[in-house]
């Protein structure tokens, strides 16, 4: 056989294989699981498929196919008054869990809130400690935190492999104080505030290349609804210097399987050298989640959720770009810790703790655990030899392994047709 390496654009001409996209392999499956701290302090009593205890829930994650896990990061959650209990992942919170996420052979992805709150679409307030700042300081700010905090990371042990500048920034971020009656919001065919936006997000990504120059960068959009804003959005943020679209899709808020399928196909064809991800989703086991107001497809029923799952999967799986499948607090389970229930979107049963169904199934998106490189042992930081989950990106003699276009890890082409190998594409040819 021969093997001829070519450049991508040549092999989207010559093939019409991958449209365009970037790379998408592997692809990565796992969920936010922000509060786990939480739920294993008071007690909760997580089971596998068949009802047997778990008894270490990111191995059980691990050996079920999923490869990463994203948690959130608030810069000063007792700073905004009335915060809900549930935000409250400053900087200390989080290092144990990133910690154990890195030990579990998993990678990390971190999700800068840029807020002392929940930042989302209908709020990105400017955390209390920063609000006196001018423009100007706060490009600075912005760098210098979002540089700490990675250095402190990096101090523990933790370098994550995805980072998230701002959480589904559609409408900008770091607006001004909390409630203001003047938000700096940037609005589609509006340029008004996008130079001071574009600003805050360049000074964030520069931070995290020079802290973390392996990471790939996300911008985290949520108007999946809404393709025309999508467009206009990623083509403004065009000019910087970021790796992966992050996507919100709940049903519930956003519509049924088609409309994400127009978004998948709007960002696609806007940012054809992307890769994208799902960072958030999820679907109710049981009864419509509280504020939502769209009419779904599926029942509220684990089976109902199951499906959900099973179409999710099956259409992110047309798409070459898409490499990343997140449920959103997949961890919530007040079972055996004697804490409120009202979400019912996990992956566990709150009734008996057991994984449900659509756990499995989105574990199918994945391509496991081979060729992701996690860097250094949290145990070992200054050990160039000590690394985690590296273990499946070389053979036993040290040559790399080879992908087919499904994601499934090789140790040779077994017939002529596209492959993967150390990150590029190749052509294999009789």
């Amino acid at each position: 056989m021969r093997i001829k390496t070519m450049m991508l654009a040549l092999m989207v001409g010559v093939l019409g294989l991958m449209q365009g996209h970037a790379e998408a392999f592997p692809r990565y499956v796992g969920g936010d699981i922000s509060l786990l701290p939480d739920y294993e302090a008071a007690g909760s009593k997580y089971n596998d498929h068949d009802g047997k205890p778990i008894p270490d829930f990111l191995q059980f994650c691990y050996d079920e196919g999923m490869n990463a896990m994203r948690v959130r990061l608030f810069v000063d959650p007792q700073a905004y008054p009335g915060q809900d209990p549930n935000a409250k992942q400053d900087l200390a919170y989080i290092i144990p869990l990133c910690q154990k996420i890195r030990k579990a052979g998993l990678a990390l992805m971190l999700d800068f809130h840029y807020s002392d709150t929940w930042a989302d679409p209908v709020k990105q307030w400017t955390p209390k400690a920063w609000e006196g700042l001018s423009d100007t300081e706060l490009y600075q700010k912005i760098y210098e935190y979002t540089k700490e905090t990675l250095q402190t990371l990096k101090e523990n042990g933790v370098v994550p492999q995805f980072i998230q500048t701002g959480n589904e920034i559609s409408y900008g971020m770091l607006w001004g104080p909390a409630n203001t009656k003047n938000p700096l919001k940037v609005y589609t065919n509006d340029n008004t505030n996008w130079p001071r936006f574009l600003t805050l997000l360049r000074k964030a990504i520069q931070a995290c290349r020079e802290e973390c120059p392996e990471a790939k960068i996300v911008l985290h959009n949520e108007r999946v609804a809404k393709p025309e804003m999508l467009k206009f959005f990623y083509e403004k943020v065009s000019i910087l210097d970021y790796d992966i679209i992050g996507l919100s899709y709940y049903p519930y808020f956003h519509g049924n399987m088609s409309v994400l399928e127009k978004a998948l196909d709007t960002v696609t064809e806007t940012a054809p050298d992307k890769n994208v991800m799902i960072v958030e989703t999820g679907y109710s086991y049981r009864w419509e989640v509280p504020g939502t107001d769209q009419k779904v497809d599926y029942p509220y029923s684990e089976a109902g959720q199951d499906q959900f799952a099973q179409d999710l999967v099956n259409l992110l799986l047309k798409y070459d770009a898409v490499d990343g499948l997140f449920w959103w607090w997949m961890e919530y389970n007040p079972y055996g810790a004697g804490l409120s229930g009202w979400y019912n979107a996990s992956l566990f049963n709150p009734d008996n703790g057991r994984a449900f169904k659509a756990f499995e199934t989105i574990c199918g998106f994945g391509t496991g655990h081979e060729g992701i490189d996690l860097g250094p042992d949290p145990e070992n930081p200054d050990d160039p030899n000590a690394s985690v989950g590296a273990t499946g990106t070389d053979d036993a003699e040290g040559d790399a392994l080879w992908f087919d276009v499904q994601g499934r890890a090789l140790k040779a082409p077994t017939a002529p047709g596209l492959y993967i190998r150390r990150g590029k594409k190749v052509v294999i040819c009789n």
